[in-house]
């Protein structure tokens, strides 16, 4: 006889999934809806997961965990974010919530690690103001009361494309991959922030377009954004819960930043996968139907998926 629990598991939607099914129907309070459903969902498995990692280390200092949880997210939120919107560009939402969740449960683990209970409410408060969506918790209460009914109501009647589309720009600011910048800058500052700011947005416009007949350049450049993003949040975290932090020193001005260069020319060189296994498919003569594309077709999709799978798995390695 199956066991129920099993049988519900398989029936059971993942948690990005059942994330962006609530999402999607109220685009406009994903930050309040994330933040409830991360505490609701992840906080209960958070105190094992920082009982488990004092016992693997256990002489290591509070700073020395720290670093270990910041550490072990990081690879979380680029792996499950990357790897996915990488050979399947059409799961970008679904990768996008994935890193949410992640980024959300390193956020728990810290406030664990200060002691706090990662399964109460103000859990959910302390999480929107890290990630910059309100000035401080009593703002932030406010609005997880309101969002409450809100939640509950019938989905708006509106095309589950153009819900989708919103949900995925909302979820990219959220996870800080189309940040604006610091807007207290003089003139000169914020021309350069616009400059930057625009080759950023042109940059992925030609990766996205790249990416859908060469999946393999969105991995790099995904990977950068999100750690760069991930970084920015950790720093956040860090200084609210632990006195003893001090704020890594980030430059006023914009500029290019050195890992978005690298992260460009790994993209580019990763075009060599699909410029040879055309020529290759092409020399070697190799048909379908008397024709050689769709056999390129497949050599692509199979190359994405196999590159993929070698990230993902070389990403998530154990610390």
């Amino acid at each position: 006889m199956e066991n129920p629990n099993t049988a519900a598991s398989r029936t059971e939607p993942s948690p990005e999934r059942s994330l962006l099914a609530s999402v999607v129907t109220d685009p406009e309070h994903l930050p309040e809806l994330l933040a409830d459903f991360a505490v609701r969902r992840i906080g209960p498995a958070v105190p094992e997961a920082i009982s488990s990692l004092r016992r693997n280390h256990p002489g290591a200092t509070e700073a020395e965990l720290r670093a270990r949880v910041v550490a072990r997210g990081r690879r979380a939120v680029v792996s499950e974010g990357s790897i996915v919107g990488g050979p399947f560009l059409v799961l970008i939402p679904v990768a996008f919530c994935a890193a949410l969740l992640r980024q959300a449960r390193t956020v728990l683990e810290l406030a664990a690690l200060d002691g706090r209970d990662p399964t109460a409410s103000a859990r959910a408060a302390e999480l929107l103001v890290v990630q910059g969506v309100y000035k401080d918790t009593r703002q932030a209460q406010h609005a997880l009361a309101r969002i409450e009914p809100a939640a509950r109501a019938p989905a708006r009647r509106r095309s589950r494309w153009a819900a989708l589309w919103d949900v995925t720009l909302r979820m990219a600011r959220l996870l800080g991959l189309l940040t604006p910048g610091d807007e207290r800058q003089d003139a000169g500052g914020r021309v350069r922030r616009v400059a930057v700011q625009s080759w950023r947005w042109l940059l992925l416009g030609l990766v996205f377009l790249v990416g859908l007949v060469a999946p393999l350049v969105w991995l790099p450049y995904m990977a950068m954004s999100y750690q760069r993003a991930d970084a920015r949040l950790a720093d956040r975290v860090l200084v609210y819960y632990f006195a003893d932090t001090t704020p890594t020193p980030r430059h006023k001005t914009a500029r290019l930043e050195p890992e978005a260069v690298a992260a460009a020319l790994r993209a580019l060189l990763s075009l060599l996968v699909p410029i040879a296994l055309a020529v290759g498919t092409f020399l070697a003569g190799l048909r379908i139907a008397d024709s050689s594309w769709p056999v390129l077709g497949i050599a692509l999709a199979l190359a994405s998926a196999a590159v993929g799978a070698l990230w993902y798995r070389r990403r998530h390695r154990p610390l």
